[in-house]
C-alpha cells in the first residue's frame, strides 16, 4: 500500500512539473516542499505550507503562504489525498486568516491597536459556503458600524472606514515578488454603482430590508462573518436572516432564478456544449446551474423548513433530498457531477494560477487532460459531455421554459362568459364583468404588472375548481373577500399556479368553512402551509410545538417570539381545519391537537413574559407563578373556537415583596404578572391575535383579583365555593409551574374534589344548574351538540355529578379504586366512571359522536344549524357517518341514550320537558 501510495505522490509530481509550468515554479521555490511531497508527507506538507505565513510582514506572510499552500493542495489534489472538500476548506480557511489578518493591519497601521471592533468582512460566495477555488478572488462585504469603529479620535468613522477598505484590497491584490494573496472583488455590497468600498451598517440593513434582488437572497443563502468583528457580523445576518429565509413560501424565485439563468445563457458566448471554449461555470449544465438549483429549492422551502439552510452546495443538495424537496436521486447525480466540474475548475486553473473556466483548445486542452491523468482532451471532452447533459436535464426541469412562453393572454370578456357559462356558474354574464374588475387596479392584491399576469395564469383553474365545487358562488364571493382586503397576493397566485392540488384545498376552505376563509382573508400566506411535506400531519407534543415557535422568532427578543407564536398557531390551527374538513384526521384527534397547541403557546407566551417582567421587578423570593386550565383547555380538546380559560395563581407568601430594582408585593406582583400574561396570549400584534382568554372562573369571578395565592384559592374552594365551581374544578390540569409548585396544586385539588358532600343536595344544585342553562342558554340549531338536551352538557354535569359524588357502585371511594373515573380528560374520565359501574356502557359512543360533532361543527356549521350540502357532507364524514340524514339519526339515538342516563341517574327525564325547537 506504501508503495503505490508513494507512486501516485510520484505521478502527482511528474504530472505537476510537466502540465503545469505554475506549480513547476511554486516546486521549484520551494525545495522543502517538494522533498515532503515527493515523500507522500500530505499532512506535513500542508503544515510547512501554513506556517510560511506565521508572524513577518503582512504584505509578505500571505503570499508565501498562498504559494505554499497552492503548491501542496495541487499536488495532494492530484495524488488522489486531499479530497475536494479538503481542498476547498484548506483554500477558504487561508481566505479567512489573510483577509482578517489584512483588516487588523490596516487598523493597527492607523492606531496602533491590534483589533477589529467595529469592521466587519461578510464572505460570500463560494468563500462563504467554505468551497473556495483554487485561484479564485474574494467576494467580501465589507461593512462598518460608526459607534463602535476602532479609528483616531479625530477620524471620521465613514472616512477611516473607507481608508481601511483601500488598504485591505491593496494588502490582499496587490502583486509583489511574492506574487499575491487573494484577489477582492467588492462589488457584491449593496448598490456596489454608487456605495462606497465600506458600507455602514445601517444602510446595509435597509438595503436587504426593502431593496434587495433575488440574487442577492441567493447570494446570503451561503453568507457568513469570516474575519474581522465577527461576532458583529453574526449579529448582522441574524438581523437580515428573515430577507434571506422567507417565512412565506417564494415560488417568484424560480421565475427570477429562471430569468437569471436564461441572461446568463443568452449573453454567454461560448459553446453549449463541452468542447474548447466550453466553460464549466457558466456553461449549459454547469457549476453554476447546480449551485442555483440547490439555492433556489433553498430559497423556497428555507424559510419554514430550517434543516435547509446551509451553506455548502454538497450540503444543501443532501440537505434538500434529506427533507424530501428533491429525489436523493437528483441530488446524487447533481452532487457528484459538482465535485467533478469543481476538480477539472481546478485543473484549468492550476495551469497558470488564473481565475479561468472555460476548457483551451488542441494541445492545451490535452494538457489540461493529461494534468488530470486523462489521456487527452477528447476522453475529457467526453466526460463532461455525459456529466452537463444530465445536470442541465435536471436544471431544466426547475426552470421549465421561459417566462415569455408562460405569461397567459387576459381572455375577453365575451369568452370568459363563454367559459363560465360552460362550467355552470349563474348569470356568467355579469359574473364575467365582475371578474374583470378584479383586475382594473381597484385592488392592491392585483394591480402591479407582475400580479396581473400570476392571476391571469392562475384564473382558468381557480374559476373551474370553484365551478366544481357545491357553491360556486360563495367560493367567488369570499374569494372576492380576500383579495380586496390584503396588499398583495402574487405570491399567493404563484403558489396555486405552481400547486394546483393547493387550489382544490383553497376551494374547500372558501366553500365548507368561514372560519378558515376569514383567516386567509386576513393572511393569504397561511396557504404557504399546506405545501410543507409534513403540513397534513398531527403536530408533535407541547415541547416539540415550542421548539417550532422559537425557531419562527426572527430576532432574540419578546416581541419578535410573541409574533412567532402566533405565526405558528395560526399556521397549526389552519393546517388542522384543512385536515378536518377533508377528512384526514379524527376530530377527536384534532381536538387534542389544537389543546397541545394552545398549551406550547401559553407556555411560551408565560415563560416570557415571567423573565421580562422579573428583568424590571425582579422575583419574589421562594415564590412563583402557576397557571390552572379550566373546560376544554383542562380537559385537553378544544375546538377551533375555544377560549382558554385559565385561573392563575401563586405559591408562597403573599406579603412577599419582589427583589428587583422596583420591587412590589407579592399580591399586587403577580396581578400584574397575570395581566402581562393574558395580554401576551389575547393582544393583537402585528401577526394579529392568538387566543381570547376567559378569567372568571377564579375565585369570585370579576369581582375577585386575577391572580391569588394557592393558600387564598384553597380556603375560597373549601369554605365558599359553589357546586358549580367544584364541577369546573373537575376538569381542571396545572399546565404551568415547576414540577413541586404543581404536585402542591394538585394536593390542593384532590381535597376539594374528593370532599364528602351532601348527595341530596349535591343533586339538587346539579339539577337546577342544568335547568337554569337549558332556559337561559338553548340550543342554536338542530345539530347543537353541546347544548342540545341529551347532548355533550348533559354528558359533562353527569360525570361531574358522579365524580363529586366521590363513590362507586360498590361504595368504595372513586379516588382510591377508579383514579381514571376523576381525569380532567372527559372521555377518559367516562370510560373510568363506566368502568366503576356508574355509568351505562353504551355512553362512550354518543360521547365519542357529539365529541366530533362539535370539533367539525365549529368550522362546518358554526352557528348549529344545517350546513350547505357539501358543508354537511363534510360534516357527515367527519363524525363517520355515510350521509348527515345518518348522522341526524345517529345524533337523535346519542340524544336518546343520554337521557336514559340521566333518569336512570338523577331521576329526572330531560326529553319529556318542553324542549326549544332547533328548527
Amino acid at each position: 500500500m506504501g508503495e503505490n501510495r508513494n507512486l501516485d505522490w510520484e505521478h502527482a509530481l511528474h504530472r505537476a512539473r510537466n502540465h503545469a509550468p505554475f506549480l513547476a515554479r511554486a516546486l521549484d521555490r520551494q525545495p522543502e516542499l517538494a522533498a515532503l511531497l515527493a515523500a507522500g508527507n500530505g499532512e506535513a506538507a500542508l503544515a510547512w505550507a501554513q506556517a510560511q505565513g506565521d508572524g513577518g510582514d503582512a504584505e509578505v506572510a500571505p503570499r508565501r503562504e498562498r504559494l505554499a499552500l497552492a503548491a501542496a493542495l495541487a499536488v495532494g489534489d492530484l495524488a488522489g489525498a486531499f479530497p475536494l472538500a479538503q481542498v476547498v476548506s484548506e483554500l477558504t480557511a487561508f481566505a479567512d486568516r489573510a483577509l482578517d489578518c489584512a483588516i487588523r493591519t490596516a487598523i493597527a497601521e492607523r492606531t496602533d491597536s491590534d483589533t477589529a471592533d467595529g469592521f466587519i468582512a461578510l464572505a460570500l460566495g463560494k468563500q462563504g459556503a467554505g468551497e473556495l477555488n483554487y485561484s479564485s478572488d474574494i467576494d467580501p462585504i465589507l461593512l462598518f458600524d460608526r459607534e463602535r469603529l476602532a479609528r483616531r479620535a479625530s477620524d471620521d468613522p465613514g472616512e477611516a472606514a473607507q481608508r481601511y477598505a483601500r488598504r485591505i484590497v491593496a494588502l490582499l491584490s496587490s502583486s509583489t515578488a511574492d506574487g499575491y494573496a487573494l484577489r477582492v472583488d467588492l462589488r457584491l455590497r449593496p448598490n456596489s454603482e454608487v456605495s462606497p468600498l465600506c458600507v455602514p451598517v445601517g444602510s446595509a440593513m435597509t438595503h436587504y430590508q426593502g431593496h434587495a434582488l433575488a440574487w442577492e437572497r441567493a447570494a446570503f443563502t451561503r453568507a457568513r462573518a469570516a474575519a474581522g468583528d465577527i461576532a458583529a457580523g453574526e449579529d448582522f445576518l441574524s438581523q437580515i436572516r428573515p430577507f434571506v429565509w422567507r417565512a412565506q413560501l417564494d415560488f417568484g424565485a424560480i421565475e427570477e432564478i429562471r430569468a437569471l439563468t436564461q441572461r446568463i445563457r443568452d449573453s454567454h458566448e461560448g459553446p453549449p456544449a463541452p468542447g474548447p471554449g466550453f466553460d464549466v461555470k457558466r456553461g449549459r449544465g454547469g457549476i453554476r446551474e447546480i449551485e442555483f438549483y440547490a439555492q433556489t429549492h433553498q430559497l423556497i422551502h428555507g424559510g419554514r423548513d430550517t434543516s435547509l439552510r446551509v451553506r455548502g452546495t454538497r450540503a444543501a443538495l443532501d440537505a434538500l433530498a434529506s427533507a424530501g424537496w428533491i429525489t436523493s436521486e437528483n441530488a446524487a447525480t447533481l452532487g457528484a457531477a459538482y465535485d467533478r466540474l469543481r476538480q477539472v475548475e481546478h485543473r484549468l486553473q492550476m495551469v497558470n494560477d488564473r481565475q479561468t473556466h472555460a476548457l483551451p483548445d488542441c494541445a492545451a486542452l490535452d494538457n489540461v487532460a493529461q494534468l488530470d491523468g486523462l489521456a487527452d482532451g477528447a476522453a475529457l471532452v467526453a466526460e463532461l459531455t455525459a456529466i452537463t447533459a444530465r445536470t442541465a436535464r435536471i436544471y431544466e426541469e426547475l426552470i421549465g421554459q421561459p417566462e415569455a412562453v408562460a405569461v397567459p393572454v387576459a381572455m375577453p370578456v365575451s369568452a370568459l362568459t363563454h367559459q363560465l357559462g360552460q362550467w355552470g356558474y349563474p348569470e356568467p354574464d355579469t359574473l364575467a364583468e365582475r371578474i374583470e374588475t378584479w383586475r382594473d387596479g381597484r385592488h392592491a392584491a392585483i394591480r402591479s404588472p407582475q400580479a396581473v399576469a400570476a392571476w391571469d395564469r392562475l384564473a382558468p383553474a381557480l374559476l373551474q375548481a370553484m365551478a366544481a365545487s357545491d357553491d360556486p358562488m360563495r367560493a367567488i364571493n369570499r374569494w372576492e373577500r380576500i383579495i380586496e382586503s390584503v396588499p398583495s397576493a402574487i405570491t399567493t397566485f404563484r403558489l396555486l399556479d405552481a400547486r394546483p392540488d393547493l387550489t382544490r384545498r383553497l376551494v374547500a376552505a372558501l366553500t365548507l368553512a368561514p372560519v378558515l376563509s376569514d383567516e386567509l382573508a386576513r393572511k393569504p400566506e397561511l396557504l404557504d402551509t399546506l405545501i410543507d411535506r409534513d403540513a397534513l400531519d398531527l403536530p408533535g407534543d407541547v415541547p416539540q410545538i415550542m421548539a417550532r415557535m422559537r425557531g419562527a422568532a426572527i430576532r432574540a427578543d419578546y416581541e419578535a417570539l410573541l409574533d412567532a407564536i402566533r405565526i405558528i398557531t395560526g399556521e397549526i390551527r389552519f393546517a388542522l381545519g384543512i385536515q378536518l374538513i377533508e377528512g384526514l384526521a379524527d376530530p377527536l384527534d384534532i381536538a387534542r391537537a389544537l389543546s397541545r397547541t394552545a398549551e406550547a403557546a401559553m407556555q411560551l407566551a408565560a415563560q416570557a413574559t415571567v423573565q421580562e417582567f422579573a428583568a424590571k421587578h425582579g422575583r419574589v423570593p421562594d415564590s412563583e407563578l402557576l397557571i390552572l386550565g379550566l373546560g376544554r383547555l383542562g380537559g385537553g380538546a378544544l375546538t377551533h373556537a375555544s377560549d382558554l380559560d385559565i385561573v392563575y395563581l401563586f405559591t408562597g407568601d403573599f406579603a412577599a415583596q419582589s427583589d428587583g430594582a422596583r420591587p412590589l408585593g407579592a399580591t399586587v406582583y403577580y396581578n400584574r404578572l397575570a395581566s402581562r400574561v393574558s395580554a401576551a396570549l389575547s393582544v393583537p400584534t402585528a401577526q394579529g391575535a392568538l387566543y381570547e382568554v376567559d378569567t372568571r372562573l377564579r375565585p369570585q369571578g370579576n369581582q375577585g383579583p386575577l391572580a391569588v395565592s394557592c393558600a387564598a384559592f384553597g380556603k375560597y374552594q373549601r369554605e365558599a365555593a359553589w357546586t358549580w365551581e367544584h364541577m369546573a374544578l373537575a376538569r381542571a390540569r396545572v399546565l404551568y409551574g415547576s414540577p413541586q409548585a404543581r404536585a402542591e396544586l394538585e394536593d390542593v385539588l384532590a381535597e376539594v374534589l374528593h370532599a364528602p358532600r351532601d348527595r341530596a343536595a349535591l343533586r339538587d344544585a346539579v339539577l337546577e344548574m342544568r335547568a337554569e342553562m337549558a332556559k337561559h342558554k338553548p340550543a342554536s340549531g338542530p345539530i347543537d351538540a353541546k347544548l342540545a338536551r341529551g347532548g355533550l352538557v348533559d354528558i359533562e354535569f353527569l360525570v361531574h355529578y358522579l365524580q363529586l359524588k366521590g363513590e362507586a357502585a360498590d361504595g368504595t371511594p372513586l379516588a382510591e379504586t377508579a383514579r381514571r373515573a376523576l381525569d380532567p380528560d372527559l372521555a377518559t374520565a367516562l370510560e373510568g366512571l363506566i368502568a366503576a359501574g356508574l355509568l351505562p356502557a353504551d355512553l362512550a359512543a354518543p360521547h365519542a359522536l357529539m365529541s366530533r360533532m362539535l370539533v367539525a361543527g365549529r368550522l362546518l356549521a358554526p352557528d348549529g344549524r344545517e350546513p350547505p350540502p357539501s358543508g354537511a357532507r363534510a360534516l357527515a364524514r367527519a363524525c363517520g357517518c355515510e350521509s348527515y340524514e345518518g348522522l341526524l339519526e345517529a345524533f337523535a339515538a346519542a340524544r336518546q341514550e343520554v337521557a336514559q342516563a340521566w333518569k336512570q341517574i338523577l331521576g329526572t327525564d330531560i326529553l319529556a320537558t318542553k324542549q326549544e325547537n332547533p328548527a
